[in-house]
C-alpha cells in the first residue's frame, strides 16, 4: 500500500474488505497518520540532502540565538517532536483551527499543501484568533502563567494545552512561538529551522522607516508606535511555491509571534526568502512585513518643543545578523547574505576590542514642522562634524559585574571648546523601546582644537540589578554631547545585552553511552555574586530522563556547586542533556547542556 505525493496530511481510518462468493467482510484494521514525506521527490517539502533532512526534520534539539548583533547569547531547546503524545496533538491543532471549524471538507483537500498548512500552523501556535497553544505577553509579569523565559521545551507547552482543554498556555514571547511553531513543523513532515534577526524592525505604518527620538540628555522618548526588536526569533520552512512562479521555492518565512494581521489573522508567511532578497513585494505572503525587518531605514533624531536639533540615518542597524543553527552542530550559522543584497559587516566584538563605534553624524537646524515632516526634510540640512563622539564599550557585560565604558570626545575644529556631556542609560525590553532610565551622568567638558579626550565611565551591578528573571536583560546606553557656544548638539547610541552567568553539564564515560545504559551527568555552578543565592535546578532531557529533575539548591559567595544527575537512556542518537538554574535573588536565569550521540 501507498500514498501519492499529493494526498492530504491527517488521521486516516484504515479498513479491510474481503469480498468472496458468499459475500462481503469489512474489518476494521485501525488508524494511521499521514505525513509530508520530505524524502520523496514528488512531495512539495522534498528535501535533497539527507544530513539537512536530519537536521530540520528529524532532530529534536536545538539552539536559539538571542541578546544582540555584537553580543550573541545562546540557550539550548529540546523539540520533543518524537516524544509520545505530540503528533497527536499537533493534529488536534489542525483540528481545532478556524478553517476545518468553518468547512472541513474544504480544510482537509487544502492539507496536501504546505504552503496551506503552514499558514494554518502559523495562526495557531498563538492565541489571538483561536484555540491556539500559546498567549504572549511582554508586560514583565507573569504571576498568573510562566515566565516565557522558563520554558526549556515544546512537549510542556502542547501537552499543557491539550490538558488544559486547549487553553491558551500562558505565556510565550518570540522565540518561544518560533520553538513550537518549529516542532509542529517537523511533526508533520515539513524541514524546519529557527531564524534570529538581529536589530529587527517593527514598522507598523508600512514605510520602511523606524523613527526614534531623543531629548537633550540622551533618553530615548516613546514618540514613534515603530520600534527595533534587538532580536526577533520567527522559522523556515523547506517548500516549493508554484503559486509564486519559478525560482521562489526553497525556504518560506513564517512567523508564529502576533504582531500584525495577515488577511485578518494573527499570521505570518509563508513569505518566499528569496523574494525577501530580491525585494518582490508583491509576492504572497507578507513580503513586505519581512522585507521591513531586515531592511528598513533608521532615523534617529534628538528633539526639544518639537523640533529636530539632530538627526542620523542609519541604512544598516537593521538586519544586522540572521543566525540558525549550523547543521550537525550546536554553533551558529550565519545566514544574513540570504536575506540582504548588501550588509556593512562588523567584526563581532569589535565595540569590545578598542576600535571606535561609526561616529553619529547630526543636522543641525531650527525647522518647525511636525516630526515626520522634519524626516523628510533631511537632504536639507548641513553636516555638523565639529564634535564628534562615540561609545565604547571596554568588557563583555556580564551579570553581576559593574559596566564600564568609555565616552570618547573629539574637537575636529581649530579652536577650543566648552562642551556639555549627558550620557543616559535606560532599561530595554527586546521588543519595545526603552523604559526608565535607571542611570544617568552630567559633566562639562573642555577639549581643546583638534583634540579627542575620553571620559571613563562605570554602572554598579547595585545600580542595574534586574527587577524580573530574563534571558536577556538589555540596556540603551547614549550619550548627547552639546556645544555650548552654537547649541549645535551630536548623539551617539548603543544597545547592549547582559549575559547571565552559564552552567557546565558534563557526562561521566562521554564516549560510550549506550542505550538503556545507566549513566551520570554533573552539573556545576560557581556563585559569582557577593551574597548566598538560592533557586530551583531543574534537569530535562528528551530521550534520556523519563520526568524533569527538579533540585532545590542554595549556594554560598563564590562557592562551586556540583550535583550528579542520574539517567538512563531510552532513544538513540543525538540527543541534549539541559540545565536551567532559576535563582530569586537577585532574578537570573542561568541555562546550561551538554549533548550526547547514544549508540543503540
Amino acid at each position: 500500500m501507498s500514498s501519492p505525493a499529493s494526498a492530504s496530511i491527517g488521521v486516516y481510518t484504515l479498513q479491510l474488505r474481503v469480498e468472496t462468493r458468499l459475500g462481503v467482510k469489512t474489518h476494521s484494521v485501525g488508524q494511521f497518520t499521514l505525513l509530508c514525506n520530505p524524502w520523496s521527490q514528488a512531495d512539495s517539502v522534498y528535501l535533497q540532502s539527507e544530513e539537512l533532512r536530519t537536521e530540520y526534520v528529524q532532530s529534536d534539539i536545538g539552539m536559539l540565538f538571542i541578546g544582540s548583533s555584537r553580543n550573541v547569547a545562546s540557550r539550548p531547546w529540546s523539540f520533543d517532536q518524537h516524544e509520545k503524545g505530540i503528533l497527536d496533538i499537533c493534529m488536534k491543532l489542525l483540528q481545532l483551527s478556524p478553517q476545518h471549524q468553518a468547512d472541513m471538507r474544504r480544510d482537509l483537500q487544502n492539507r496536501s499543501n504546505p504552503v496551506y498548512i503552514s499558514r494554518v500552523i502559523s495562526a495557531m501556535v498563538n492565541s489571538n484568533d483561536d484555540k491556539g497553544v500559546l498567549m504572549g505577553n511582554w508586560s514583565g509579569h507573569y504571576s498568573d502563567g510562566v515566565n516565557p523565559s522558563m520554558w526549556t521545551g515544546s512537549a510542556d507547552i502542547l501537552k499543557k494545552w491539550a490538558e488544559t482543554q486547549f487553553r491558551p498556555v500562558r505565556y510565550g514571547q518570540c522565540w518561544v512561538f518560533a520553538a513550537v511553531m518549529c516542532t509542529v513543523m517537523r511533526a508533520l513532515g515539513i524541514p524546519t529551522r529557527v531564524i534570529t534577526n538581529f536589530n529587527s524592525a517593527h514598522d507598523t505604518d508600512g514605510n520602511m522607516v523606524i523613527e526614534e527620538y531623543y531629548d537633550g540628555n540622551g533618553k530615548k522618548l516613546p514618540i514613534s508606535s515603530d520600534s527595533i526588536w534587538n532580536f526577533h526569533v520567527w522559522v523556515e520552512s523547506w517548500m516549493k511555491r508554484p503559486d509564486l512562479g519559478q525560482g521562489y521555492d526553497g525556504w518560506q518565512v513564517l512567523d508564529a509571534t502576533p504582531q500584525e494581521r495577515s488577511t485578518g489573522m494573527f499570521r505570518c508567511g509563508p513569505a518566499s526568502v528569496k523574494a525577501v532578497y530580491q525585494r518582490k513585494v508583491e509576492a504572497k505572503y507578507d513580503v513586505p512585513f519581512i522585507y521591513a525587518e531586515v531592511n528598513a531605514d533608521v532615523h534617529e533624531m534628538i528633539v526639544r518643543d518639537r523640533k529636530v536639533l539632530s538627526k542620523r540615518v542609519d541604512k544598516h542597524r537593521v538586519g544586522a545578523l540572521i543566525l540558525t543553527k549550523l547543521p550537525g552542530s550546536m554553533r551558529r550559522q550565519d545566514i544574513t547574505s540570504e536575506y540582504k543584497n548588501e550588509r556593512a559587516d562588523m567584526p563581532f566584538w569589535e565595540s569590545y576590542a578598542g576600535a571606535d563605534m561609526p561616529f553619529w553624524e547630526s543636522y543641525a537646524g531650527d525647522d518647525e514642522r511636525s516630526f515626520r515632516c522634519a524626516v523628510a526634510d533631511i537632504g536639507a540640512r548641513e553636516d555638523f562634524k565639529g564634535v564628534t563622539v562615540s561609545l565604547k564599550l571596554l568588557n563583555p557585560p556580564v551579570v553581576g559585574e559593574n559596566i564600564s565604558f568609555d565616552v570618547v570626545i573629539t574637537n575636529n575644529e581649530a579652536a577650543p571648546k566648552q562642551l556639555k556631556k549627558h550620557v543616559n542609560a535606560q532599561n530595554k525590553e527586546y521588543n519595545r523601546n526603552p523604559t526608565g532610565t535607571f542611570w544617568e551622568a552630567h559633566d562639562d567638558v573642555k577639549i581643546g582644537p583638534n583634540k579627542t579626550v575620553t571620559a571613563k565611565h562605570e554602572i554598579t551591578f547595585k545600580e542595574y540589578m534586574l527587577k524580573e528573571a530574563a534571558d536577556v536583560f538589555l540596556v540603551n546606553l547614549a550619550v548627547v554631547i552639546e556645544d555650548v557656544r552654537s547649541q549645535e548638539k551630536v548623539l551617539a547610541s548603543e544597545e547592549f545585552n547582559i549575559r547571565n552567568p552559564s552552567l557546565s553539564v558534563q557526562i561521566q564515560n562521554e564516549s560510550s553511552v549506550i542505550i538503556y545504559a545507566p549513566q551520570v551527568a554533573t552539573v556545576t555552578f560557581v556563585n559569582p555574586f557577593n551574597t548566598a543565592v538560592s533557586g530551583e535546578l531543574t534537569i530535562s532531557g528528551s530521550g534520556l530522563l523519563e520526568e524533569k529533575a527538579q533540585i532545590r539548591v542554595t549556594i554560598q559567595p563564590r562557592e562551586t556547586m556540583k550535583k550528579p544527575i542520574n539517567f538512563t537512556p531510552r532513544m538513540a542518537g543525538s540527543k541534549m542533556l539541559s540545565a536551567n538554574l532559576v535563582l530569586t535573588n537577585p532574578p537570573t536565569i542561568l541555562h546550561g547542556f551538554t549533548t550526547i550521540n547514544v549508540i543503540s
